[in-house]
């Protein structure tokens, strides 16, 4: 049946992965323009959660149960399953998060089916087709393309929709992998070993409030008053490409055209410069608060609110009254 596809990720307790939602959701508005259908496909070894999920963003859900998908990587094993689907139900296009295992299906289904990818949208619209807006050269150009094809497949950043769930949940509908058989089976690669961070909160780009640090806060030193502001907020700690390529605070809490896409309620600016490569990742903020010594710095043409002040005499005092709020100084 043609229409667009979305190929959900799920995480390791089984739910559906947040980034996969908010596709889901842009698919649907894409397919109601278009005059078509949504189908949401999940393949896992237990997908039953994750596609009743899905279901809630989609009005029809495949759910193919593949038992080596635990321990192994999933993404080859998710295109196989893909692939297989594509024999007796053909979709016009398919869309996914560009999350790293999104990522990685995308070049896969590329691959087997010869089809074109436009890659981290930031924006996607219908106009006989999907017509992709991306941002390119660090950020400092964003770019509109369409598929030559009839067929394509795109992947989207996360929080560039805010995902939201019909009125009445969908069907899923469940099959099982010999049904999906492939005309090329793909080599399994297992997972040897998971390493989890030690006192990982939720995911950034799920935080309401991020307090992150830039090249202002001068160093490893610094990001402990950035720590500890986000604590007293319970806030998520970020930081620019600089602090991150410095050393100071590890990837994962990168920020910007080569790290995260957020979009929380509050972010809070701390030594940030606000350069075009950062500024594409936290731009879509509801609230942007800066304390920034420069009045010039390029965030101050973009924040709701810029302190223009040295960040280490306001951040010790802006810490002493949140913890005084917490402590019942209201």
């Amino acid at each position: 049946m043609p229409g667009s596809w979305v190929v959900a990720e799920v995480n390791a307790d089984g739910s559906l992965a947040h980034i996969s939602a908010e596709v889901a959701t842009m698919t649907r508005q894409l397919a109601t323009a278009a005059g078509a259908e949504a189908t949401g496909i999940v393949v896992a070894a237990d997908p039953a959660a994750a596609a009743a999920e899905l279901a809630t963003y989609l009005p029809r859900v495949i759910a193919v149960t593949d038992a080596i998908a635990a321990g192994h990587v999933w993404s080859t094993i998710a295109a196989e399953r893909i692939v297989g689907l594509t024999a007796t139900d053909l979709p016009d296009h398919i869309f996914l998060g560009a999350g790293p295992d999104g990522r990685d299906v995308a070049g896969v289904l590329s691959a087997l089916l010869g089809w074109g990818v436009l890659v981290n949208a930031t924006a996607v619209t219908w106009n006989d087709g999907p017509v992709v807006e991306m941002s390119v050269f660090g950020g400092k150009l964003m770019t509109t393309s369409a598929f030559s094809g009839e067929h394509g497949i795109v992947t989207v950043r996360s929080n560039v929709v805010t995902a939201q769930p019909m009125a009445k949940p969908g069907s899923v509908h469940a099959i099982p992998p010999e049904a999906t058989s492939a005309p090329l089976t793909l080599p399994t690669v297992p997972v040897l070993e998971q390493v989890a961070e030690a006192g990982a909160a939720a995911p950034i780009e799920e935080a309401r409030i991020i307090v992150a640090g830039g090249r202002g806060v001068g160093g490893p030193d610094g990001f402990k008053l950035v720590e500890e502001i986000a604590a007293e907020l319970g806030a998520a700690v970020g930081a620019t490409r600089a602090a991150v390529d410095s050393g100071w605070i590890p990837y994962a809490q990168q920020i910007g055209q080569t790290g995260k896409i957020v979009k929380p309620q509050l972010y809070l600016a701390l030594g940030i410069s606000g350069a075009i490569q950062h500024k594409v990742g936290m731009q879509t903020a509801e609230t942007i608060v800066a304390i920034n010594r420069d009045p010039d710095a390029p965030i101050a043409d973009f924040a709701d609110l810029v302190v223009v002040a040295d960040l280490f005499e306001v951040g010790p005092a802006l810490l002493a009254e949140l913890r005084a709020r917490g402590a019942g100084g209201r």
